[in-house]
């Protein structure tokens, strides 16, 4: 299990990772962000999606097609609905669900992903905050 990093988690930040929160549609603030980068766990900075990945599915929140590593999924059954929540790997943070109505030329899969989970590395920094080996994603 990866150490987790609370202190610096803003309330909103804790709510969402550490309580399975959400926050509201369209306030993100990568909803709309499209720079060249890879996205970490704001709690540990595990990596884990790629701008390469990310499109504008009109959703309200971050949308990828597929994740960088392999994350948790979990059986999410809140609010009467169906759906497939996805969490960290290492911290065990919760990021959003993933749902099977994405991009059919890209796999089918749209992980719907709250701001407040992530933390945005763009490529010219990469090395410096120790993602280096990511960085040939954007050549």
């Amino acid at each position: 299990m990866v150490k987790k990093d609370l202190e610096h988690l803003t309330p909103l930040q804790y709510k969402v990772t550490q309580e399975a929160g959400t926050e509201a549609p369209f306030t993100g603030k990568y909803d709309n962000f499209f720079e060249d980068g890879i996205y970490v766990d704001v709690v540990s900075g595990e990596p884990l999606f790629s701008s390469l990945d990310k499109y504008d599915s009109g959703c309200g929140w971050p949308a990828f097609t597929k994740p960088l590593v392999k994350l948790q999924e979990k059986r999410d059954q809140s609010f009467g609905m169906e759906r497939t929540e996805v969490r960290s790997k290492g911290a065990d943070s919760h990021l959003g669900h993933v749902f099977c109505d994405g991009p059919v030329d890209r796999g089918g899969l749209r992980y719907c992903i709250n701001s407040a989970a992530l933390r945005f590395i763009p490529v010219a920094d990469l090395e410096k905050e120790g993602y280096g080996e990511y960085r040939h994603l954007f050549k």
